[in-house]
């Protein structure tokens, strides 16, 4: 390029921007990493907590795919709200719901009766291949403490609360529409007592 005034040539700026910019430059490569480490870190909606050991568990007869599409549907018909849910993840949570006025609760400030109030997560796991372990996880919170994470105030709701019978309809409503495996169904069953042994004549 020409300076029109003094006649001159440009070329040292020329020059001097075209090594800044290859000072500067980014190798392919780095971009090629950075796609790959993305590629491969994994992304869950599930919580980062495993279910309680006391949580309701069950084989079921169907891919997990198609438990977790299954429940988002049987959830809503028992007037609960799916809160998350993820068919790859093989996950559902509900929102909170109070048993004793029937209606979900969205906001801490809406909950009025703790002790009435649940949720209900599922974890649908792969078994062996076309069955799922599904666990189901019915819980609530004696008490509020916004200092405290939600899952240290968690309580197991016992059979005789409201939250644990609607998990177990959603559980049953499950086991009718897939089925139980024959495996299972005989792991399930109790041992039956040892026949009396003949009295010698």
């Amino acid at each position: 390029m020409r300076n029109g005034e003094r006649g001159t040539r440009s070329t040292r700026v020329g020059v001097a921007a075209r090594g800044l910019t290859q000072l500067f430059r980014v190798p392919t490569s780095a971009f090629r990493l950075c796609l790959f480490v993305a590629a491969c870190t994994p992304i869950t909606t599930r919580p980062d907590f495993r279910p309680d050991p006391r949580a309701l568990s069950i084989i079921l007869d169907a891919r997990p795919e198609r438990v977790t599409t299954m429940l988002d549907s049987l959830v809503a018909a028992e007037s609960l709200e799916v809160a998350r849910a993820n068919v790859r993840d093989g996950y559902v949570e509900t929102a909170w719901y109070d048993t004793q006025v029937h209606r979900v609760r969205h906001h801490e400030r809406e909950i009025t009766n703790l002790a009435a109030t649940v949720k209900i997560r599922f974890w649908a796991d792969p078994w062996v291949p076309g069955q799922t372990r599904l666990t189901t996880e019915p819980v609530y919170r004696p008490r509020y403490d916004p200092s405290r994470p939600e899952r240290d105030l968690e309580m197991i709701a016992s059979k005789e609360h409201e939250g644990y019978k609607i998990a177990q309809r959603l559980v049953d409503k499950l086991k009718q529409k897939f089925g139980v495996p024959k495996a299972a169904q005989e792991e399930g069953r109790p041992t039956p007592p040892p026949s009396p042994s003949p009295t010698p004549p």
